[in-house]
């Protein structure tokens, strides 16, 4: 009778096994990646005071930021702000004619944030009307600035905008600006938002491209808006995560798979103290 109970008992654990593991995968969290934020997001609050800035980061939750402390701090300074609150520095931000005028000096500052990857996120144009040569000049001084970042163990990553849909022979602006840049010296963040607002999609640029995506700002769009190649729109357009037309689920599966490790929450919208919070718990609710 006892080696009967046994015998039933194995069966049943062995029988309630794979649909325990099976529910288990399911409710793994979806994003894994750590918590960070692009400062801009922060735009009104740090010129009224950066370490009271970085204190409301650091409560949060974030432990990464994509570089910021102004022009009236040194990067030193900064740097010892964001490590005393335990928050890196993977990338940071710099400016197309800055980039091009010194990428050594633009390599120098970030070895002192610590950042790995630098960032540029508009291309010099007349608003609305972003031609060929525009982009064509653009791969020619991406190329010339990430090889200096190269040498310097720096990853250069432009981030699009979303007025790079231009039609351009059988894809866009943008097809042509990432396979004519090397990807030894130029990769790429998405911006998801802005990839939606210029007509792309962002799970199928993502797959398309693979490990050249290798940042994403993370931020939502309302639904419904009117869309446009300017690469502008309202900042009340940015809604909590989840909340607007993006399909943000799929577009972490997507950026998991390519290996995406950073990613910065971006809201520039005036709501920021319950959106961003908002945002924040949204990711961590989801499951796969």
């Amino acid at each position: 009778m006892k080696i009967h109970l046994i015998l039933t008992l194995l069966l049943v654990t062995i029988l309630a096994a794979p649909s325990s593991t099976v529910a288990q995968k399911k409710n793994k969290p979806l994003y894994t990646a750590p918590l960070g934020i692009a400062p801009f997001t922060y735009r009104r609050s740090f010129p009224n005071g950066v370490a009271a800035t970085l204190d409301t980061i650091k409560n949060l939750g974030f432990t990464e930021i994509e570089g910021g402390g102004g022009r009236d701090m040194s990067p030193e300074e900064y740097r010892k702000l964001c490590d005393e609150r335990g928050i890196s520095i993977p990338s940071m931000g710099t400016g197309y004619e800055a980039l091009v005028k010194d990428p050594q000096a633009i390599a120098d500052r970030a070895k002192i944030l610590g950042a790995k990857y630098v960032m540029c996120a508009w291309i010099p144009h007349k608003t609305g009307s972003f031609n060929f040569e525009n982009a064509r000049k653009a791969v020619e001084d991406f190329n010339a600035a990430g090889k200096v970042l190269k040498e310097n163990g720096i990853t250069l990553c432009y981030h699009a905008h979303g007025y790079e849909f231009w039609p351009h022979e059988k894809g866009t602006l943008l097809d042509y600006i990432i396979t004519n840049t090397n990807p030894e010296y130029v990769s790429f963040e998405m911006d998801v938002m802005w990839i939606q607002f210029g007509g792309g999609d962002p799970v199928k640029l993502l797959k398309k491209y693979g490990d050249r995506w290798k940042l994403m700002h993370l931020k939502d769009m309302k639904k419904g808006i009117k869309k446009d190649l300017t690469g502008l729109t309202s900042p009340e357009n940015d809604v909590p995560l989840g909340t607007g037309e993006l399909d943000i689920p799929g577009i972490l599966k997507a950026a998991k798979k390519i290996g995406i490790k950073h990613y910065f929450i971006e809201d520039e919208s005036s709501n920021i103290k319950v959106s961003v919070p908002q945002s924040i718990a949204y990711l961590k609710s989801l499951t796969e």
